[in-house]
């Protein structure tokens, strides 16, 4: 029996990557802020699925939370297979409307914890010669725009570098970039999505079904959909400067009201 521990497991993509590795047989150490929540949703794939599934209440944002979750992955005699770090936020507002303490607390999230708990798993991973680690991204990592598409650049680029150093050891690990998907993500930042065109909405459970094959696959960046594939098939051709105020006069219309 193999054992993955996802972060920001609650919600959205972090619960649908529970629910599946649940319903795979893998038992769960489920990270998140709220304990209340992450008991019923232990006590629900449990019940389903008869797996173990251990809770972990930690916010990533401090110190204290960084350091707990460090401490259960470097744990050698209740081994971690798979680390999925998925916390993560927005923001409202462009920069300079946002305050330097959300900045950095986003930076704190998306890159300080993502660094040390990657690091944290795949140190006795590579001991052992297996593992998997998933970090999710976003596309926004390929536009510029704003610290959250920053950060996210951060992990991709962090990440398949990281890859590539682990190479041979038995170690995968992959930057996963979904697009829009209907989550608590923009409720939480007080974002609207009312004008948000319907294809663009990716559903959580097939996207983390393809993102667990392209791990499989041996990948080092997913992006789980052709819709978005494309998308960014033609991001790539785009000159930076015109990119980046498409990107801003999209952020505009489909982002924080």
């Amino acid at each position: 029996m193999t054992t993955a521990l996802i972060t920001g497991a609650t919600a959205g993509i972090g619960a649908a990557f529970a629910r599946r590795l649940a319903a795979d047989g893998h038992d769960l150490v489920l990270v998140a802020r709220s304990t209340e929540r992450l008991q019923e949703q232990a006590t629900e794939l449990h019940d389903l699925h008869g797996i173990e599934a251990e809770v972990l209440t930690a916010d990533l944002a401090e110190e204290d939370g960084i350091v707990s979750v460090e401490k259960r992955l470097a744990d050698r005699r209740r081994p971690v297979d798979l680390l999925v770090n998925n916390a993560g936020f927005g923001n409202k507002g462009r920069f300079l409307e946002v305050s330097m303490a959300d900045e950095l607390r986003m930076l704190k999230v998306h890159c300080e914890a993502v660094l040390r708990l990657t690091s944290a798993a795949t140190e006795p991973m590579r001991d052992r010669g297996r593992g998997g680690v998933v970090n999710v991204a976003s596309v926004a990592a390929f536009v510029p725009r704003g610290t959250y598409g920053a950060s996210k650049a951060w992990v991709v680029q962090f990440t398949q570098g990281a890859a590539r150093d682990l190479a041979g050891t038995g170690v995968r690990l992959m930057a996963l970039c979904p697009g829009f998907v209907r989550t608590e993500f923009h409720q939480r930042a007080g974002m609207g999505t009312e004008n948000i065109p319907g294809w663009m909405w990716l559903d959580a459970d097939k996207l983390v079904s393809s993102a667990l094959a392209d791990l499989a696959r041996g990948r080092t960046l997913s992006i789980p959909d052709p819709r978005y594939k494309a998308l960014m098939g033609v991001v790539k051709l785009a000159p930076r400067g015109l990119l980046g105020g498409v990107s801003s006069r999209a952020g505009r219309k489909y982002g924080p009201k």
